[in-house]
């Protein structure tokens, strides 16, 4: 059996720019280790660790498209979604779809971090 989920690694051009983003949208304390910067862990915040790992040739996910898929996003839970709308634009994220507007019975929106992967912002 496995025992926990040690961590979420996300492919990207510049892993310390996208850790400091997820640090500032999640809290945490961003952990570069010297002789490999290629790899950079976001640990301290409540849930499982996050890990950036530099791709040469990295190429962002479209989303809705298919020609590069997602492959994976992150669902975040959230108790105001306008307020913490706000505050991802402001760290540098950007609207994909704002699906609860789109749909009465969506309750999420999602967005590209600065590197491009999907996330959504999630209420109940």
């Amino acid at each position: 059996m496995i025992r926990k989920l040690q961590a979420v690694a996300i492919d990207c051009a510049d892993p310390v720019r996208l850790a400091e983003f997820y640090a500032e949208l999640l809290g945490g304390q961003v952990e570069v280790d010297a002789e490999d910067p290629d790899w950079v862990e976001l640990r301290g915040f409540d849930g499982t660790p996050l890990a950036f790992q530099r791709v040469e040739g990295y190429r962002p996910p479209q989303w809705p498209g298919q020609e590069s898929p997602q492959q994976m996003h992150l669902d975040f839970d959230v108790d105001d979604i306008e307020a913490d709308e706000r505050r991802v634009l402001e760290l540098g994220a950007t609207v994909l779809e704002r699906t609860d507007q789109l749909r009465p019975e969506a309750n999420w929106r999602v967005y590209a971090d600065p590197a491009g992967h999907p996330f959504c912002l999630c209420f109940h």
